[in-house]
């Protein structure tokens, strides 16, 4: 693979919400040009050219890769079951990918990227916001150089709220063609963060419920899981978008040989408790806000992060954070667990 100091060309696919973030963070990287925007919604065209004008518009990838101009990346915002088949298109055309998550909704179609990628030699990103949280990283660090000793138990717990103000009728979200479930979209990078610090799990138990969703997504708001790590150690996730009104928390616990911790508040972004043998808690950088979606709030804003990653991938080579192959691997591990979903969850 060649690589270039000249800035770095992005084509946005799927201007909603995270989209437009995408946008707004390409258009003011020093390194990088938005050099095109694509979305079915041919509305947003006027107010797309005021906010970044002079950028054209496509209402399909298909009318970009016939008509658009160059470009160096392909990032994906669009509903998770169009993911895979957009990411093989930018492939073929000659594009690096960046995936929201979901890489995928199947294993099968993940690893459909990843081998088209490897053979046209371009690079795909999965995006795992989590890993750039100052809590998470430090995490990580704590795990790798063996302050804990054996682990013990990890409890992960994600309770947020996804009403009516969400799940919208007519749109996308909810559905299991597009959406998938409430693992792939709203907990897919507490997934990776369990398994980017812990590694695998195995012998997966489950159960799920339909508390206030009914009629309203096709899948569960609730979910327990249990597990056992490959490398020791057992764990559970324990999750639901029933909550009322607003998020409550997502957080992880860890009980260890050698100490415990917990890592709170509504997105970890905070470390609640730390008592490790031998060991000071460092002051860590604050963490980025909450992205804000007006009615409802998502996970930490650290997208611009993943801009940067991808900006010096593609100009030096350099390593990422958020590698496509642990994003195949969280397909893999939600498939996993939603094999055991009972059939009145489609």
């Amino acid at each position: 693979m060649t690589y270039s100091k000249a800035k770095v060309r992005f084509v946005i696919c799927g201007v909603g919400h995270i989209g437009h973030r995408h946008a707004t963070l390409v258009a003011r990287h020093p390194e990088a040009q938005l050099v095109a925007l694509v979305d079915v919604q041919a509305e947003l065209r006027p107010a797309l050219a005021a906010t970044f004008p002079g950028v054209p518009f496509f209402t399909s990838l298909e009318a970009y890769v016939a008509q658009g101009p160059a470009a160096d990346v392909l990032t994906i915002a669009t509903p998770n079951g169009l993911h895979a088949s957009q990411a093989v298109a930018g492939v073929r055309h000659g594009l690096h990918v960046v995936i929201e998550k979901p890489l995928a909704l199947r294993t099968a179609d993940a690893e459909l990227v990843l081998q088209t990628a490897q053979k046209a030699n371009k690079l795909v990103f999965g995006v795992m916001q989590n890993r750039y949280s100052p809590p998470a990283a430090w995490l990580k660090q704590l795990y790798e150089n063996g302050y804990l000793g054996r682990v013990f138990l990890v409890q992960l717990n994600c309770f947020w709220n996804r009403d009516a103000r969400y799940y919208q009728p007519g749109g996308w979200r909810g559905t299991q063609a597009l959406d998938g479930g409430t693992l792939f979209t709203q907990f897919s990078h507490f997934v990776d963060l369990l398994y980017w610090v812990f590694g695998d799990i195995t012998n997966i138990n489950a159960r799920f419920q339909d508390f206030v969703h009914q009629g309203v997504t096709d899948f569960e708001d609730s979910g327990l899981v249990t597990f056992d790590l490959v490398r020791g150690g057992s764990g559970t996730l324990s999750y639901s978008t029933a909550v009322w009104d607003r998020n409550l928390e997502s957080s992880l616990t860890v009980v260890a040989e050698r100490g415990s911790l917990k890592i709170g508040g509504q997105y970890l972004d905070k470390i609640d408790y730390c008592h490790v043998q031998g060991y000071e808690l460092p002051t860590l950088p604050a963490t980025n806000a909450a992205n804000n979606y007006g009615t409802y709030q998502g996970s930490a804003a650290n997208h611009g992060y993943v801009i940067d990653d991808v900006v010096q991938a593609v100009q030096s080579g350099a390593q990422v954070i958020t590698n496509a192959q642990d994003g195949l691997k969280v397909v893999e591990l939600i498939e996993r667990i939603y094999a055991l979903r009972p059939s009145l969850f489609h």
